[in-house]
């Protein structure tokens, strides 16, 4: 510590010596930079203030039918990208900013300037803006800000139409891509459902449910034949017993009368219900539909019914003439009861003939049911992914359109100018009541410079310490000056000139802020 407080006092002292030299430098660069403070130009401050309205009535109104975009936000990113490089130049062209730089370099630093000066802030939370330049003229700052103010509202609406028009151009591409993919979907749908066409089922069950169904079909059709079968040999049993007790005896007359005459109502009356059945068929299907063919191989069976039955009972009554001549009308009835149940019979076999060839043909389509139904199911899946896309591309180009159409309507948002662009009378810059003060520090600071550089380069040994220290030489002795009357008045008087000089500099610039206090306040 003793030695730092003995190097300090020994640097103090060597400055001191070197003071009127410090002193001149002192008033040369507090001179220099007031003068340099003083002829700078001063700079104006056009501004303006835009107050922009995102609030519109029809937003609300509109809410869920169209795209109603972040307006603050895209207001907010506006006035921070406006001041890019594209725009300045538009600017400078519009203030005629460059009629006095021709060189390629001299329009680049007018553009780094202006776009070092111009300022875009956001004042409050009611989306106020401030749009302020500075200038030496008061004129062209207020045509910078006049200009700025209009790229600020034509930046905003016709970003807003392009980006519209983009996403609405984005949103026709993609629709035909889709609806490309769907006609693709719907020709592979169509073609599966050709190639599986005895797979499908109006009722919309799978092959699991049609084999249930067909076989709920088989056992109902075995339990009618079952009954059928049981009512015609009750039938028969019934018609060998009228044969049996028949014992009336009629004349040969009558009796070929009677057996000429033999009627079987009850067949014709099945065949005339198959036939109207037959073309209610034909209406509907083709000639290799199973019922259309069942129905043909019934009716069939039945006319043949008919004409054997009519054979017996004519053999019958030729041969046994007064049993059935005895009993006709009882037998009649009987045979034709017999020959309904055969009918009834007939037709069911050929139903459960027809049940089994289906239960058979389901049981051999389960084999490959499951895969079939997992490619439909495949290809139904993407065919709705893709139509569910299409229809909401479909509905988000009509509401970027009802969007644009909104923002033709009402605009993105409303600018309004709540204070034209107006420059201030009084100049904003350079502030010289600052920038004085501190060119009398610079001052200050430049002749303790040159003191402190002066006493390194011409070093002098203040105590005997310090020279034995340096030089490594033993010390013999050391002799004291002993100052007379007029040596310490000369050193009084030095100390008063140089204490005057000091002050004077302080007193000079104190007069020269004054004076400019005084002429800043009457001018303004």
């Amino acid at each position: 510590m003793d030695e730092l407080i003995r190097q300090i006092s020994t640097t103090a002292r060597g400055m001191w010596k070197h003071r009127w030299l410090g002193m001149l430098a002192a008033w040369v660069v507090t001179i220099i930079g007031s003068v340099v403070v003083l002829s700078v130009p001063d700079k104006y401050e056009a501004s303006a203030r835009i107050f922009v309205d995102t609030q519109s009535i029809l937003k609300p109104l509109m809410s869920g039918l169209a795209v109603q975009p972040n307006v603050e936000q895209q207001v907010v990113m506006l006035s921070r990208t406006l001041i890019s490089r594209p725009n300045v130049e538009k600017l400078i062209r519009m203030a005629d900013l460059d009629l006095g730089s021709k060189s390629k370099s001299a329009q680049d630093a007018l553009i780094d300037e202006v776009t070092k000066t111009l300022k875009i802030q956001n004042i409050g939370r009611d989306n106020v803006y401030l749009l302020s330049y500075r200038d030496v003229s008061t004129a062209k700052a207020t045509k910078v800000v006049q200009a700025l103010v209009s790229i600020f509202v034509e930046s905003s609406l016709g970003s807003s139409r392009k980006d519209s028009d983009v996403a609405k151009q984005f949103i026709d591409e993609q629709i035909k891509s889709y609806v490309a993919k769907l006609e693709e979907a719907e020709a592979r749908l169509k073609a599966f459902k050709v190639r599986n066409i005895e797979l499908q089922n109006p009722e919309g069950k799978d092959m699991a449910g049609q084999l249930g169904t067909v076989s709920a079909q088989l056992s109902q059709a075995r339990l009618e034949l079952r009954e059928a079968e049981n009512a015609r040999d009750a039938a028969k049993r019934q018609l060998e017993a009228e044969k049996s007790q028949s014992a009336d005896i009629t004349s040969r007359s009558l009796l070929q009368e009677s057996a000429m005459s033999v009627a079987t109502p009850e067949i014709d009356n099945r065949i005339a219900a198959q036939k109207n059945n037959l073309d209610a068929l034909l209406q509907r299907f083709t000639e290799q539909h199973p019922d259309v063919i069942n129905t043909r191989r019934l009716i069939k069976d039945l006319e043949a019914l008919k004409r054997k039955e009519v054979q017996e009972l004519r053999k019958a009554a030729m041969a046994n003439p007064v049993a059935a001549s005895g009993n006709s009308l009882a037998y009649q009835e009987l045979n034709r009861m017999l020959a309904s149940a055969e009918v009834q019979v007939a037709g069911l076999r050929a139903r459960v003939g027809e049940y089994e060839a289906r239960y058979s043909r389901a049981r051999e389509m389960m084999k490959t049911a499951p895969q079939i139904e997992a490619e439909f199911a495949q290809l139904n899946r993407d065919y709705e992914i893709n139509k569910k896309n299409y229809n909401d591309l479909v509905s988000r180009r009509e509401s970027a359109a009802m969007s644009g159409e909104l923002e033709s309507a009402a605009g993105v948002a409303d600018f309004r100018l709540i204070d034209p662009p107006r420059a201030s009378p009084k100049p904003v810059a350079p502030n010289r009541m600052l920038l004085l003060p501190l060119a009398l520090l610079a001052g200050l600071g430049a002749g303790l410079g040159v003191t402190l550089v002066m006493s390194q380069l011409r070093a002098v040994f203040y105590d005997a310490r310090a020279m034995g220290h340096a030089l490594g030489l033993p010390l013999l002795g050391v002799v004291t000056l002993v100052m007379d009357d007029g040596s310490v008045q000369r050193r009084k008087t030095e100390l008063i000139r140089f204490l005057g000089a000091t002050g004077g500099l302080v007193a000079v610039f104190v007069a020269g802020m004054a004076a400019l206090y005084l002429m800043a306040s009457r001018a303004g």
